[in-house]
C-alpha cells in the first residue's frame, strides 16, 4: 500500500493539470505559491466562513465588490488553486470561491459522491449569500460543476467560462495515459480493508474522477447563458471534446489555448485572466446572426 494515500488525490490532480507542460517547475512554482504562508487563500480568518449546505458544513472565502463571480475548483483541489484569479478578478467582481463538498475544509462524511450534487451545492450556497444569479469559472471538475449547475439551475449563471471539462468518463474525452494514472489507484483503494476516514474520503474523489461525469449533448442544448468553453491545444481532456461540448451549447464561444495543457489558469493566467473577464464584462451582441464578444 502506498504511504500517505490521501494526498494522493490532490497530488494527482495538480499532476493531470500540468499535463504537456514543464512539469517539475510548474509544479514547484504553483505549490509553492498556495502554501506560501503569507497568502490569505483558503484559510483567511477574516472572509472564511462555513455554510450549513445540503447535510455538510461547505467553507466559502468572500473578497471584493461587484457583480457577483463564482469560481470554482478541481478534483482534490481548493480555494487556493486560484491564487492567480481570485486577486485579479476581486479588482472588479464579487469572488465567491469556496472548497466543494468532501474537498479541502469542506469535510463530507457521506459515501456517495456525485458531480450533480456538487451543482446544486453551489445553488444553494448561492441562495444563502442572497446572490440571484453570478458570472460562473470552473476549471476541470470545476467546469463539470459549472456545466451542471447552468444546465439544473440555469437562473444562477448568468455567465459561464469552463475550462478543460469533460462530458463522460472514456478515451474519447481523456487520453488512455491517464486512465493508466487513475485505474491503480482507484483499484488499491476499494480493495483496502479497514479504510481511514481520509481513505474513504480519496476513494470518492477517485471514483469521481474514473466514474463520472454522464452529461448527455441534449442537457448542453438546453443551456442559456453565453459560455466561453476554453482548453489547450495539449490539454488532458481531447481537443475534439472540448469541441464537442462548444458545439452543443446554443451561445458558446470556443477559445483553445496553443501550446498549453490542462493548466489554463496557472501557466497562461494573465492571458486567462484578461480574456475571461473580456469575456464576462462585455455584452452578448449578435454580428450577422453569430455571437461575437471580441
Amino acid at each position: 500500500m502506498r504511504k500517505h494515500l490521501p494526498l494522493l488525490v490532490s497530488t494527482l490532480f495538480i499532476t493531470i493539470s500540468l499535463w504537456g507542460q514543464d512539469i517539475k517547475k510548474i509544479s514547484a512554482d504553483f505549490q509553492k505559491s498556495m502554501n506560501d504562508p503569507k497568502s490569505p487563500y483558503g484559510n483567511n480568518k477574516i472572509t472564511g466562513k462555513f455554510y450549513d449546505i445540503r447535510g455538510f458544513k461547505m467553507y466559502c472565502e468572500v473578497y471584493g465588490k461587484g457583480e457577483p463571480l463564482l469560481i470554482i475548483h478541481g478534483n482534490g483541489g481548493s480555494i487556493n488553486n486560484f491564487i492567480y484569479q481570485i486577486p485579479y478578478f476581486s479588482k472588479k467582481y464579487k469572488v465567491i470561491i469556496a472548497d466543494s463538498r468532501a474537498q479541502g475544509k469542506s469535510t463530507d462524511k457521506g459515501d456517495s459522491l456525485t458531480y450533480e450534487m456538487m451543482a446544486d451545492d453551489y445553488a444553494a450556497l448561492l441562495d444563502q449569500l442572497k446572490i440571484d444569479s453570478a458570472n460562473v469559472i470552473g476549471w476541470s471538475d470545476g467546469g463539470i460543476n459549472g456545466l451542471l449547475l447552468a444546465i439544473r439551475h440555469p437562473g444562477k449563471v448568468k455567465k459561464l467560462a469552463i475550462t478543460g471539462a469533460n462530458l463522460v468518463p472514456d478515451t474519447t474525452a481523456v487520453p488512455q495515459q491517464i486512465w493508466d494514472m487513475v485505474m491503480p489507484v482507484l483499484t488499491e483503494l476499494k480493495n483496502k480493508p479497514g479504510k481511514t476516514d481520509p481513505e474513504k474520503n480519496s476513494l470518492k474523489l477517485f471514483r469521481l474522477l474514473a466514474e463520472q461525469p454522464h452529461i448527455p449533448l441534449s442537457d448542453l442544448h438546453t443551456i442559456s447563458c453565453p459560455s466561453l468553453v476554453i482548453g489547450g491545444d495539449h490539454d488532458v481532456i481531447r481537443e475534439e471534446h472540448t469541441m464537442l461540448i462548444y458545439k452543443n451549447i446554443p451561445r458558446a464561444y470556443l477559445w483553445i489555448m496553443p501550446g498549453s495543457g490542462h493548466s489554463t489558469p496557472v501557466v497562461y493566467k494573465d492571458d486567462f485572466n484578461k480574456v475571461v473577464d473580456r469575456f464576462f464584462s462585455n455584452p452578448y451582441r449578435v454580428i450577422e446572426g453569430e455571437g461575437r464578444f471580441f
